[in-house]
């Protein structure tokens, strides 16, 4: 069957947190899914969301020695091989049972768009038929990828993209990892005719900030961030990953205590409760006073610098008494605001302010001694900005 995609086109609407389909995560419980090996009965382990240790564990239940586990993970993740049958140092039988009794995620590119600034845009197409955005950013520092955690967004934002379609489902820690390996993979792609193996350029700064909520997906999101971090891998430095949240508070303590330094985003552009409950629905659940207390226990537990994003709508938190009211309430705080003048969303009605406007923000923060920065605008021309990324349906 032939299938047209639609790389601008939100799908039908789905579940969102104001219909009260949100987990337990959201709802202030923290339940752990089983994203160990073995997900589901009947259901073949996908070793792409598989740690190193874990791979030759499994190996070792099929009566392969340890070291196998090693070459396994290398060639999914160092050479990016979609298929056991590409691996060519193991055994034929060896290939041909872990295509029995296991399986790899395999994203489909199923479109590219090249914006200005070396920003690309993809969309990536899962096995059940849904599909994904995901972005590569460079930096002058290097090459950064945002990444999706699932399909759609239960928050219901009133500015961004993400939910307007409603939630499908969590991705899984294999799909994570597979966004970010197929950005790599074409990354590598683009200067292999021009460098060495060695010196091809490589993601080496992860953010999950695509659509979705990280830590409403808990468990997958922090295996990614573990398997990414893998050495035997693309061996991505935790100081080189951020965990964006719209401020799910027993996430955020948990992810506190896991013992990974990831630099923590928290989603907040309101500097008061009555505001962000009208265009944050989750603050109704998880209050600014709740929200700016667990970030504290964050960079006392973890002794990394919180970063508040504020996206700047015109008319709406954009005036300085607003900037003073964020001053006051980060004041003290190991923290860092990043004002975003707003990426339109064409189907929400917001607008950015005037360049006059997010200047004297800005200069207001400063005055009150607020580290603060405004974002660099990267993937606007591709709609690939902050808030503009979207879960998409094929046809």
């Amino acid at each position: 069957m032939v299938r047209a995609f639609l790389f601008g086109e939100p799908g039908k609407p789905g579940e969102s947190l104001e219909g009260e389909s949100g987990n337990e995560a959201t709802r202030g419980r923290d339940p752990r899914p089983d994203v160990r090996p073995g997900v589901a009965p009947g259901v073949r382990p996908d070793l792409k969301g598989f740690l190193p240790q874990e791979i030759s564990e499994f190996l070792a239940s099929l009566g392969e020695p340890s070291y196998r586990g090693t070459q396994v993970f290398s060639w999914i993740h160092q050479k990016g091989v979609a298929s056991f049958d590409e691996m060519t140092n193991l055994p034929l039988a060896l290939r041909r049972k872990l295509d029995e009794v296991a399986r790899l995620a395999n994203l489909e590119v199923l479109a590219r768009k090249s914006g200005t600034q070396g920003t690309v845009k993809y969309l990536l197409g899962l096995g059940d038929g849904n599909s994904v955005e995901a972005v590569r950013m460079k930096y002058t520092y290097g090459t950064s990828a945002c990444v999706s955690t699932q399909v759609g967004c239960k928050m219901a934002c009133r500015f961004c993209a993400s939910g307007a379609a409603g939630f499908v489902r969590n991705l899984t820690p294999g799909e994570i990892v597979d966004e970010v390996l197929k950005m790599n993979l074409d990354l590598s792609r683009e200067s292999s005719a021009s460098r060495e193996p060695q010196t091809r350029p490589r993601i080496g700064w992860v953010v999950l900030m695509g659509t979705g909520e990280p830590l409403d997906n808990y468990d997958a999101s922090v295996k990614a961030l573990r398997v990414l971090n893998a050495e035997e891998g693309l061996n991505v430095s935790y100081r080189r990953m951020t965990v964006s949240t719209c401020g799910l508070v027993p996430g955020i303590r948990r992810l506190a205590e896991e013992g990974i330094p990831v630099t923590l985003s928290i989603s907040l552009h309101a500097p008061t409760d009555d505001l962000r409950d009208e265009i944050m629905p989750i603050n109704r659940r998880y209050p600014i006073p709740e929200v700016t207390d667990a970030a504290s226990f964050y960079a006392t537990r973890t002794g990394r610098r919180v970063t508040f994003e504020y996206a700047l709508m015109r008319d709406v938190n954009d005036d300085v008494s607003h900037a003073r009211r964020l001053a006051g309430l980060l004041s003290g705080m190991l923290a860092h605001v990043n004002l975003i003048p707003l990426n339109p969303v064409k189907e929400r009605g917001y607008a950015r302010p005037p360049r006059e406007r997010v200047m004297r923000f800005l200069a207001v923060l400063k005055e009150a001694r607020i580290p603060v920065t405004i974002r660099r605008e990267l993937g606007l021309d591709i709609d690939a900005a902050c808030g503009q990324l979207r879960r998409r349906y094929c046809r």
